[in-house]
């Protein structure tokens, strides 16, 4: 099985280097410091639960004239999915699952605007890993992952990436309601990217204050509303699970847009709490607290607030 890693940052890095080690077939799409480093030493992974380990794999910074891929793994952030998904076209083939991993839930209809119905595929990961330095990813708790079908049809092509993903040791599964998956980590991160960001500070301070950590529930319980709202079963138990999962994080667990935020990056802020501001006007379902993150955050949108 021949697997495309677009994003090799923490998500697509890690779980690319895990197929690797397992001997699928993998490239990686990658540019600039971070490309160079892969091809010239391999990519390494550091990670606190695994030990260290390094992988040679294939990485270039253009798919023109590669074979088509059986699977892609689309790791990019949220505001760059067109652009990227337009430079994959040449490694699609007419049966490639283009299976997404980001954050926010409508980056699969971006993806079949751009490569036509039938590639993408939802999916959610669940890891706490960044880039380290170039041509090393730092993995710090979890690593697993969640994909199905669209329209919730059981694939061979999917059967055969779960497959690779359990000899590669990631805990994976394939899932039929994945618009459900999708919006339940969607309200994961959009509360914690939220608060993390709004506060600058870690969960176990938010947890430690009754008023941040109400607002905390507020905005998961506001997007369960919005997703209701959507045809999409996320209810009082989706809620709670939400809850129980943030109880559970490490006190000093932050979120990548808290560390876009301090490093003056781009926000992924129209992914995640943009999209369900434009959707309560659409539905009518209001979310005060969310549009509260949003309007606060916009400012940083693009990177350092002007002046």
């Amino acid at each position: 099985m021949h697997v495309l890693i677009v994003g090799a940052g923490g998500v697509g890095g890690y779980f690319g280097a895990k197929l690797a080690r397992a001997g699928t077939t993998v490239t990686f799409l990658a540019r600039g410091a971070h490309l160079a480093a892969i091809q010239r030493d391999g990519l390494r992974v550091r990670s606190a639960v695994e030990g260290e380990w390094v992988v040679k794999p294939r990485a270039v910074a253009d798919v023109r004239g590669e074979p088509p891929a059986d699977a892609v793994l689309f790791c990019v952030k949220a505001f760059d999915t067109e652009s990227a998904a337009t430079a994959i076209k040449p490694a699609v083939g007419p049966d490639t699952a283009v299976v997404s991993l980001q954050n926010g839930v409508d980056n699969e209809d971006a993806l079949e605007r751009v490569l036509g119905p039938g590639h993408a595929v939802g999916g959610v990961a669940y890891v706490f890993a960044t880039i380290e330095a170039p041509g090393v990813i730092a993995h710090r708790l979890a690593g697993r992952v969640a994909f199905g079908e669209l329209d919730g049809r059981p694939s061979p092509r999917l059967s055969r990436l779960h497959e690779a993903f359990v000899a590669a040791g990631v805990p994976s599964e394939v899932v039929g309601d994945i618009r459900r998956t999708l919006w339940e980590k969607y309200l994961m991160i959009s509360a914690q990217a939220g608060m993390t960001g709004l506060t600058r500070a870690p969960i176990g301070v938010i947890r430690s204050v009754p008023e941040s950590w109400a607002m905390y529930r507020a905005i998961v319980e506001e997007l369960a509303a919005l997703g209701r709202a959507s045809g999409v079963q996320v209810g009082r138990e989706s809620v709670e699970g939400v809850m129980r999962a943030a109880q559970g994080l490490a006190p000093e667990a932050l979120s990548s847009l808290h560390h876009d935020l301090v490093q003056g990056k781009r926000l992924e802020l129209e992914a995640l709490h943009g999209h369900a501001v434009r959707l309560s006007e659409k539905l009518g379902v209001p979310t005060p607290m969310v549009l509260a993150v949003y309007a606060a955050l916009k400012p940083h949108l693009d990177g350092r607030a002007a002046g």
